[in-house]
């Protein structure tokens, strides 16, 4: 039997890799409170049986649309157990372009029954309609990239299914969720549209911050891994490295990358040096992050970046060495040895350098080499000079 198979499901560190895929629903969503408030206020007549909402959500790749939703019409479902019953149904308007197969898949999420031909537009919205009326039934529909849809095959079923029950006696069958990139989704639709969704029923979520992005790492991690395998310093380098460009999806593939690397050195516990983007999502950081740091941390990355123009890396010895010249030279008095370390470890985990150990060149033991991918020394260099001058 070949050994290299004994790994297959003998993880040192994951224990499900569901966490770690972007379909994962949580039980509780983090870093989304503001919007779940909001969808509330605009759901917050949805308990009565004659009352549809509608909703907007827009923003972009990674910002927690889709889980958005899926968590809200989840936790409505439950709120309104007993009250008012509800199904969910939930299209990808990329799988299914066109207005015809969003209504198919809207009929056969209700009946798998339902004939796939032979049925025109206007029949297929009444068959969905007399459904869910007989069984006394609400529907929380969402169109997800809603925007492929109509550049390819227009509106009219959104004006549709938004006039459902008009010139029928029943009401309030169906709620619609539009959820799409494109901020200037409304401009797509004719004005009848617009002003039945209603322009206070928007909704725009912005990029995820680095703290909430490090709360998204964490619980994923906590769902997927073994307690303990991933460090608070490993969660804080995913969220530094994903807050430029506040894609939640980048801080869960780093996650799910350094995991598999972890693992892949026969290591039961996650590494900083595990945390590297990928060359097709590079996350080079830009020179201005420097601006804001404490002031002993620009003199160890300065002393750092003069070394690495010459050379490829730089012992942790040399750099508390060149920290105590470049002290000097700006007149300031040093730090102690630990104080020094945690401003180290602070400049790793914001992805400012990276360490790896290594047996020492000289005598016995090992020592840290620094490196940095992500910054141009050379211009650091200058950045950090003109401004500690000027300090």
């Amino acid at each position: 039997m070949a050994e290299y198979l004994n790994r297959i499901g003998a993880g040192k560190i994951l224990i499900d890799r569901t966490p770690l895929t972007y379909d994962w629903i949580p039980n509780t969503l983090v870093g989304r409170d503001g919007a779940l408030s909001q969808m509330a206020s605009i759901f917050s007549q949805i308990s009565s049986p004659s009352i549809s909402c509608k909703t907007v959500i827009t923003g972009p790749v990674g910002s927690g649309k889709t889980v958005l939703t899926q968590v809200f019409c989840n936790d409505l479902k439950r709120h309104l157990d007993g009250k008012r019953r509800i199904v969910h149904t939930h299209i990808n308007c990329r799988n299914h372009p066109s207005g015809s197969q969003v209504l198919q898949q809207i009929a056969l999420s209700l009946d798998e029954r339902h004939p796939e031909r032979g049925l025109s537009p206007g029949e297929v919205i009444q068959s969905i309609r007399r459904f869910l009326n007989a069984r006394e039934t609400h529907m929380l529909l969402v169109l997800d990239e809603v925007d492929v849809m109509i550049r390819r095959d227009s509106s009219d079923i959104i004006y549709r299914l938004l006039r459902i029950d008009e010139g029928k006696n029943e009401s309030g069958t169906i709620s619609i969720i539009l959820v799409s990139q494109d901020p200037s989704l409304l401009k797509l639709f004719e004005p009848a549209i617009i002003s039945r969704l209603g322009a206070s029923n928007m909704l725009n979520l912005g990029a995820y911050s680095e703290s909430e992005l490090r709360a998204i790492a964490l619980q994923r991690s906590e769902a997927s891994c073994l307690k303990g395998s991933v460090g608070d310093e490993v969660i804080s380098k995913i969220a530094n490295y994903a807050a430029s460009t506040g894609d939640a999806r980048m801080a869960i593939e780093l996650l799910e990358a350094a995991v598999i690397r972890a693992e892949g050195h026969g290591r039961s516990n996650v590494l900083i040096k595990d945390v590297k983007p990928s060359e097709a999502r590079n996350a080079a950081l830009e020179p201005n992050l420097v601006d804001d740091l404490p002031d002993h941390q620009k003199l160890i990355l300065l002393g750092i970046c003069r070394r690495l123009k010459k050379e490829e890396a730089i012992t942790s010895g040399d750099a508390l060495k060149l920290y105590h010249v470049i002290c000097e030279e700006f007149g300031r008095d040093p730090r102690g040895y630990t104080t020094f370390w945690k401003h180290m470890k602070s400049l790793e985990i914001s992805g400012m350098i990276e360490s790896r150990t290594d047996s020492a060149t000289k005598g016995r033991g090992r020592t840290q080499h620094i490196t940095m991918a992500n910054m141009a020394p050379g211009v650091l260099e200058a950045r950090l000079s003109g401004i500690l001058s000027v300090e």
